[in-house]
């Protein structure tokens, strides 16, 4: 059998097959192709979702930042609004503190100046009164010299801080041992003074009782004063109000002249009239003297 006649020639079936070889290999490199676009795609894909996860978080966080910044805003914004609230309230409060305090200061300014014109009008009363006080002081010294003058004639009188004291003794009554009445023959000097006392006013009379040293103390003590009731008793009859009248007996103490003799004895036996100006008295800390 001719081959030439029977059998494909291999020419042929070479020229038949390298189309379907170049198409298979056109496939294959397309298949290549396409997969690569496609891992490309997806890589950028991935890469874009990357990204934007990336940014979306980020995005979140700056949110998240800004929503703390905002929120810390208003709270500070609060925070100032309400110190200026109060801030407004303490101006209040100030300018009303300021309005007391200054009216206070009008009532006190007007509280002093009543003050100091009370206090002006005082130290004129007290002036005056001073002025008072030195004429009467003036006038009682003038009273009390003369009264010691017309008492001096009777018996003898002598000044004192607060007025004046009489010594009625031996020479203007006398008392005998261990008596206290009053002889006859003295009632008249008692009345003369008693004349001369009940023109005084505002005076108060002191009547004291003395023994001599015979005895013990406490005999002596109420013997003086038995001697001192029968001076006021006189007086008081004769028209001086009792009530004025203070007695009281120191006994032998005070001795007027010391020694045991007759002589001093009958000297220290004796009554003393103090004569004291009731206002001294009661402005003065001290008793009146014997």
């Amino acid at each position: 059998m001719d081959d030439t006649n029977g059998a494909p020639n291999s020419t042929e079936s070479e020229s038949r097959n390298t189309p379907a070889k170049s198409q298979g290999k056109a496939g294959l490199i397309l298949g290549a192709i396409a997969t690569g676009l496609v891992l490309i795609l997806g890589a950028a894909l991935v890469w874009s979702l990357t990204r934007l996860n990336r940014a979306t978080a980020q995005l979140s966080q700056q949110t998240e930042r800004l929503n703390g910044r905002v929120e810390r805003a208003e709270q500070q914004t609060q925070t100032l609004a309400e110190q200026a609230s109060q801030a407004a309230a303490n101006a209040q409060a100030a300018a009303q503190q300021r309005d007391e305090a200054k009216q206070s200061q009008a009532e006190s300014a007007a509280q002093a100046q009543s003050a100091i014109e009370a206090a002006a009008a005082a130290q004129q009363q007290a002036n005056q009164a001073e002025q008072k006080a030195e004429e009467y002081r003036k006038q009682r010294e003038e009273e009390l010299q003369q009264l010691q003058q017309v008492l001096g004639q009777i018996a003898e009188t002598h000044r004192t801080a607060l007025g004046l004291v009489m010594t009625l003794g031996e020479k203007s009554i006398r008392f005998d041992f261990d008596k206290a009445d009053i002889e006859p023959q003295y009632r008249d000097t008692l009345n003369r003074i008693a004349g001369i006392l009940m023109t005084l006013q505002g005076y108060s009379i002191y009547v004291y009782g003395y023994t001599d040293d015979v005895g013990d103390e406490g005999y002596n003590l109420k013997l003086s004063g038995r001697r001192a009731q029968a001076v006021r008793d006189v007086l008081v009859k004769t028209g001086i109000d009792a009530r004025i009248i203070t007695t009281k007996g120191f006994g032998k103490s005070d001795p007027r002249v010391k020694g045991d003799t007759a002589q001093a004895r009958a000297a220290n036996r004796r009554v003393e009239i103090g004569i004291v100006d009731s206002r001294l008295l009661f402005d003065s800390t001290t008793l009146p003297e014997k």
